[in-house]
């Protein structure tokens, strides 16, 4: 149901770290950069073909080795359905992730070495599987009665979900009935403070060493499903939560998924709560090599915001399809995904695999939730597809299960075939990272769109104080000049970091040239 350098690098030249040259970090920059996992597809660490939270585990070498600061997951919680959306029990588990000792485990590995957690909720439906359900379908006089909505005096007509769905058939072909929380009733008010406060801090000592850092909150919205049944929830419900759960921990991050994908999300940061919001239109467009979505929805994400407020940018989640796929695996285009995923600004949000280039479309099974596995499967750590750890569960069981194909063995996409080739996906990505995390700049400077004379060319600037970095990307496959609105740039200076060109600066215009799907990056100070 994100120093005097320059850069310049194109996507189908061949670059080795070593190409790079990284100043050291500046102390008490804080640059979060997120993990987001899809966990039952990640590492396997006890055979069962299921990724899990000791998995996540046993790889933070990795995840640190890629840069990356955070983990979001998807949800931990019991669920009839392999997403774990749509919960049996919010708070529980599921036994397939492992314990709570499991969790509480990695949490504070997590947070030794200097890592952050968010976990991922949606509490607004759960299935006829609950507790909640079981005892009070059929049965007003219920202590859980008032937690689910009805449609009838008598408990016999639980309320629809999204899409006014009554029930959801799960990739194992088994169909299973869904109703929507009351988020109205003071029980269930209670309840959701309970169970959030709970993640914050589990064991009540106020340390929040075992506790997460924040929350994800999926299919947020002020009405929900549009239905007019609940109502002005940011007044009733999330914002008292919220408000409550800040004065637990302050430090804590909260990211809305706007439920429609075409807003903005500033509702959600003006009136909702929420600190950050999911930059979806700014990520379609990246995903289009469209110059004239790319302005309109980078000024309107990065340079329209309120004070103190977030946006996550990103290319790829667990509900779209895979980035490469959309480009047919173009090397070049994905690294140009990967420049501006990091360098134009926001909190950038990696998906797990989008480092490789992993592959996978949404699939068109009918109305069936396994139409979506392709962009979950399992993370490819070996060339041949075969080895510990790799989470093939949706090859188990099922009438699908045989359908999904994307991991073919030696197919350059994978950790071990990537880590060893220097012109990789997978060491860009390690390069663009480490790019970004030596430069102020590039971290906290604010964004602006450069006017510049060529459609196939997008540029921007970052700017923190009197630094600046200047970003220009070749969207196309042919060679292409520009000159850039610069006027910043006049009677500053240049740096350079690779290749030999130095821009020429001419009555506040840069003219730069760019090869092919090019990126060229300079620092004026």
């Amino acid at each position: 149901m994100k120093i005097k350098i320059a850069i310049a690098f194109a996507g189908l030249i061949c670059l080795t770290l070593s190409s790079f040259a990284f100043p050291a970090r500046q102390k008490g920059d804080d640059d979060e950069i997120i993990y987001h996992i899809f966990e039952r597809s990640f590492f396997d660490s006890n055979g069962d073909n299921h990724g899990d939270l000791n998995g996540i585990r046993q790889k933070l070498d990795y995840l640190q080795e890629l840069g990356v600061t955070s983990i979001l997951c998807t949800p931990l919680y019991e669920s009839i359905y392999y997403h774990n959306y749509f919960a049996i029990d919010f708070k529980k588990i599921d036994p397939r992730y492992g314990t709570l000792q499991d969790y509480l485990a990695l949490i504070r590995e997590l947070h030794k070495r200097g890592m952050k957690f968010y976990m991922d909720m949606e509490t607004q439906y759960v299935t006829e599987d609950s507790e909640w359900w079981k005892d009070a379908f059929g049965n007003p006089k219920s202590p859980f009665s008032d937690y689910i909505l009805w449609d009838d005096k008598e408990n016999k007509k639980p309320s629809t979900i999204v899409y006014n769905l009554t029930e959801l058939k799960g990739y194992d072909g088994v169909t299973h009935k869904i109703t929507t929380a009351n988020l109205n009733s003071p029980k269930s008010k209670e309840y959701n403070y309970q169970l959030f406060s709970y993640w914050l801090d589990p064991d009540k000592d106020g340390k929040f060493d075992d506790g997460v850092d924040g929350f994800r909150l999926d299919h947020m919205m002020d009405n929900l499903d549009n239905k007019g049944t609940l109502p002005h929830l940011f007044d009733t419900f999330w914002n008292p939560l919220l408000t409550k759960l800040r004065a637990i921990n302050p430090k804590i991050k909260i990211v809305a998924e706007q439920a429609n994908w075409f807003g903005l999300g500033l509702d959600y940061l003006q009136k909702g709560g929420v600190d950050r919001v999911f930059g979806l239109r700014l990520a379609f467009a990246i995903r289009l090599f469209r110059k004239d979505l790319l302005m309109a929805n980078a000024d309107s994400t990065l340079a329209m915001l309120p004070p103190g407020k977030e946006q996550v940018v990103f290319v790829e989640n667990h509900d779209v399809p895979r980035f490469a796929s959309e480009v047919k695996g173009n090397l070049a285009k994905l690294k140009v995904g990967c420049a501006l995923n990091l360098l134009m600004g926001g909190v950038p949000a990696i998906y797990y695999g989008q480092e490789l280039g992993m592959t996978g479309t949404s699939a068109k099974f009918g109305a069936i939730d396994a139409n979506e596995i392709p962009e979950r499967q399992a993370f490819e750590w070996y060339a041949s597809g075969q080895g510990k750890g790799m989470a093939y569960w949706y090859k188990q069981t099922g009438p699908y299960k045989d359908e999904f194909n994307d991991d073919k063995p030696n197919d350059g996409i994978s950790l071990e075939e990537e880590r060893k080739d220097p012109n990789s996906l997978f060491n860009y990505y390690k390069a663009i990272i480490r790019l970004r995390k030596s430069n102020r700049t590039i971290t906290k400077g604010s964004y602006k769109t450069l006017i510049n004379n060529n459609d196939q060319v997008f540029s921007f600037i970052r700017q923190d104080g009197d630094k600046a970095v200047i970003v220009v990307v070749n969207l196309s496959d042919k060679d292409q000049a520009a000159a850039v609105d610069a006027p910043y740039a006049q009677s500053k200076k240049i740096g350079q970091f690779t290749g030999k060109e130095i821009p020429t600066i001419n009555e506040g215009k840069m003219v730069v040239n760019l090869p092919a799907y090019g990126i060229a990056a300079w620092t004026i100070e």
